[in-house]
């Protein structure tokens, strides 16, 4: 059976490397990034990966830079016959590359071409996607480059948000991975060029790409504050303080063609809705800075929304 050096580091990770271990596979080391401080009092926080990977007793490697010759020289004592790659975070070398005798492949959360890079998710919910779904690739000197050796769909609902498709892509990845690494073996899989023609590219999530653009349509917008659930957060500005916008839809509203983009139209017992470049939206769940997230209906029990304010 085939030996595995499993790249991984956030929750996206843990589920197919589970797989890989359940699978009976002998995994014999993960490498994940180095730890980091987070949240107000700058606690060290071990990686999603690491954890499980502790859990099971497997030996644990977080380089800075994986390129390095120290850290190049620890990937070759493990004596992996191929590396499992899924939101590493870190590029490959070539050398790397071309280390194990099956070479490196990934499980990448899109259907190749479309959608290389680093936030595939969450631009197929911007975009509007009626489905995504997992390629397990072979890895390439490339940024998702490499030829296709599995692929499987999924439907997006109208509904979907970024933490909703994360999550059935992840089960996906799980799923795909154990079935490609016999096959793999067996010499089953055969590659498939990618078309560079239709490629697209995801970039990266940044925080500063929450702030809401109310100058944009309505439909893009609501399709925005999905895919930037639960991270970045999709957010305006409430009476100086950070006004987080968890739920929106689109709204038929009269009022919304003459008033100015962040303008709020109206307000019902459901929540109040919000002028855009083209349309509206009614906001449905939001969280103001310091608080829990509500329902916008409770919200409106304790803070004063009136037509004609504007956020941001």
């Amino acid at each position: 059976m085939i030996r595995i050096v499993y790249m991984g580091t956030p929750d996206f990770a843990v589920e197919p490397l589970e797989a890989i271990i359940k699978a009976g596979y002998e995994v014999a080391a993960v490498v994940t990034q180095p730890d980091k401080q987070k949240g107000r009092g700058k606690e060290v926080k071990m990686t999603p990966v690491k954890e499980c990977a502790l859990r099971h007793g497997i030996p644990v490697f977080q380089p800075v830079k994986i390129k390095e010759p120290e850290a190049v020289a620890e990937l070759e004592k493990y004596q992996a016959d191929l590396f499992v790659v899924a939101a590493f975070g870190q590029l490959l070398s070539e050398e790397i590359l071309n280390m194990p005798e099956y070479g490196c492949i990934n499980i990448h959360a899109s259907l190749l071409p479309a959608y290389r890079g680093a936030a595939p998710i969450q631009w197929a919910v911007f975009n509007g996607e009626k489905e995504s779904g997992v390629t397990i690739m072979q890895m390439d000197k490339g940024l998702d480059t490499g030829d296709m050796l599995l692929k499987r769909s999924v439907e997006l609902s109208p509904k979907e948000t970024g933490d909703s498709l994360h999550d059935k892509l992840m089960h996906l990845g799980a799923e795909l991975i154990v079935e490609a690494l016999p096959k793999l073996e067996k010499g089953e899989l055969v590659p498939e060029k990618q078309k560079d023609e239709l490629s697209s590219y995801a970039k990266k999530l940044t925080k500063a790409m929450g702030q809401i653009d109310w100058s944009k349509d309505a439909v893009s917008l609501e399709r925005w504050i999905r895919g930037l659930n639960s991270w970045p957060s999709a957010y305006t500005f409430f009476g100086g303080k950070t006004l987080k916008i968890w739920e929106a839809r689109v709204a038929e509203e009269n009022g919304a063609q003459k008033a100015e983009p962040g303008q709020v139209v109206s307000v019902s017992r459901e929540g109040f809705t919000v002028a855009c470049g083209q349309g509206a939206l009614q906001i449905l769940s939001l969280q103001l800075e310091g608080k829990k997230r509500v329902l916008t209906r409770e919200f409106l029990l304790g803070y004063q929304v009136e037509p004609g304010m504007i956020l941001g």
